[in-house]
């Protein structure tokens, strides 16, 4: 049984998810502003929270952004706001994934089991770090270095860094990235994964054109390899 925070000011809609996921086996608690859910947050320690955006005293980005800043818990962004840019961005800014209203009980509780799965080895034995030529990532503590110099990459950028540093020399689709780092559908114009790579490649010091660890293979994907001597 998890223990879920539901975040959502809307009354009945608070009312019919607290009984359907209370049906499906969960305990639920819940917030109806940002406050009382960091509050409760810090309080409770919930497995999982499930994050509305349209909450009356904070924006629900930033009301993630804050939930970031003293916990790790994992957590599923709720709303009526179809958006894609949006969804990208919450992503990025640390939800563990997102789901568009309306949506039906069963279907959340899928989403909540998913990301309870991936999620599920956190706080057991660290994983070991990953080395690949002069970089190193250390999932533990989610700190990138190179050549013993600390790189500043965001939530995203260590994830997908992190995936590809895990399958050194494979090649690795835009398909897989999307489905493994991000949770999306793959699209054939979705720019997402090509923009992330791009800003890896600064960070990295090299460039599409001259590649040193992020090799592009054109029309298949992308591979993480030591610099050549």
């Amino acid at each position: 049984m998890a223990q879920i925070l539901l975040v959502e000011d809307d009354p009945e809609i608070r009312r019919a998810l607290i009984r359907a996921l209370t049906t499906l086996g969960h305990a639920v608690s819940s917030a109806s502003t940002a406050m009382d859910a960091l509050q409760q947050t810090i309080d409770g320690q919930p497995d999982l929270v499930i994050l509305d955006l349209g909450l009356p005293d904070v924006d629900g980005r930033e009301a993630l952004r804050m939930l970031r800043s003293i916990s790790a818990v994992p957590v599923i962004v709720a709303t009526a706001r179809d958006d894609e840019a949006l969804m990208v961005e919450l992503l990025d800014r640390g939800a563990d994934d997102y789901l568009v209203k309306p949506f039906g009980a069963a279907q959340l509780d899928a989403r909540i089991r998913a990301v309870l799965r991936r999620t599920a080895g956190d706080g057991q034995d660290a994983p070991t770090a990953l080395v690949v030529g002069e970089l190193r990532l250390d999932p533990a503590t989610r700190e990138a270095s190179l050549a013993g110099t600390p790189l500043e990459l965001t939530p995203r950028e260590f994830d997908l860094l992190s995936y590809l540093a895990a399958r050194p020399g494979t090649v690795v689709t835009k398909r897989e990235l999307l489905a493994q780092v991000w949770r999306l559908p793959f699209r054939e114009a979705d720019k997402t994964v090509d923009v992330h790579l791009s800003w890896l490649r600064r960070k990295l010091g090299e460039s599409a054109a001259q590649p040193r660890y992020l090799h592009t293979i054109r029309g298949v994907g992308v591979k993480l390899t030591a610099p050549g001597p």
